[in-house]
């Protein structure tokens, strides 16, 4: 884990609220499907709007360098920021063992009002909530990939690969509404260590957990 990292998430823990998730196994089962009317759904798409100047990193905050995306981290307390984000969808190749299930082992949200997201761990802990600007779905944090560790990336998960495509590759402003836990996080990844995604956000959040204990 770079330097600029260590010090974003180290910074990060200070101020990050206990959230609600209900954890499970890593198994998924590959027959599960999305509750979800994707009809409605498909003509219900509504595009985020742009990022608005004030959303980037507040100058008066330590800066906490960027990620190989070039994107910044952001200190804790700022909860409007641009983040790039990405899609996924339980029917790509590399998912279809999980089926249409998350990291803890329930469904994958897709309705009008909660939608499931992945991302690091040890950036946005597992049951983070958080809107993305111009849309009026509320997105929780219940799952994880490898291509997301080590960035601030949020990866939004769709249950079609055409709304999947539709997404792509967006820079959006999302609004914190609520971080998750970094203690339940640590929980889940516990036996998972021995994939190296699931080791290296667990060796951060505990390295948080650490500085936590120090500061007080």
């Amino acid at each position: 884990m770079k330097a600029p990292l260590t010090c974003a998430l180290t910074l990060m823990s200070l101020l990050l609220l206990a959230g609600v998730s209900k954890a499970g196994t890593e198994a998924k089962s590959s027959k599960a499907t999305p509750s979800t009317n994707l009809n409605a759904i498909s003509r219900d798409f509504i595009m985020p709007a742009a990022p608005s100047p004030s959303a980037r990193p507040n100058p008066k905050l330590p800066k906490l360098g960027r990620d190989r995306h070039g994107m910044p981290f952001y200190h804790p307390s700022q909860l409007n920021r641009v983040v790039r984000t990405t899609a996924y969808s339980h029917s790509e190749l590399d998912h279809l063992s999980y089926g249409a299930r998350n990291a803890v082992g329930t469904q994958l949200k897709y309705t009008n009002q909660v939608r499931s997201a992945a991302a690091d761990w040890s950036v946005y802990p597992l049951g983070t909530r958080f809107m993305i600007k111009g849309e009026p779905y509320v997105y929780v944090v219940d799952d994880y990939g490898g291509a997301l560790v080590g960035t601030g990336t949020i990866d939004i998960y769709h249950p079609t690969k055409d709304l999947m495509r539709k997404w792509g590759v967006r820079v959006v402003e999302i609004q914190v509404l609520r971080w998750g836990s970094s203690q339940l996080s640590m929980k889940v990844l516990a036996d998972r260590t021995r994939y190296r995604h699931c080791a290296k956000m667990q060796a951060a959040l505990r390295e948080q957990s650490r500085h936590r204990r120090a500061l007080r």
